[in-house]
């Protein structure tokens, strides 16, 4: 997960704690990161770029297998037609 994103979901947590408690905002905005860095860690996620590879494959994969049924069913009634 790119790190901007994070610092940016970190800082919007430390804007909603109280403003005079600047010290206790600065730490806990060093603990909300480091959490949410261990906690999307976990989470076995990819990258948008790596999702839409595999949403291109997908895709092709899919136009492919549309190709190969409809070709079957041809090659079905050819055979069809045969045996009557």
């Amino acid at each position: 997960m790119d790190p901007k994103h994070l610092d940016d979901l970190a800082q919007r947590l430390m804007d909603n704690l109280p403003k005079g408690l600047q010290q206790l905002q600065a730490d806990a905005g060093k603990n909300l990161q480091s959490a949410l860095q261990a906690a999307l860690g976990r989470m076995n996620l990819v990258s948008r770029e790596e999702f839409d590879i595999q949403a291109a494959v997908l895709a092709r994969s899919r136009a492919k297998l549309d190709q190969l049924e409809q070709r079957l069913a041809e090659l079905e009634k050819r055979l069809s037609e045969r045996r009557d």
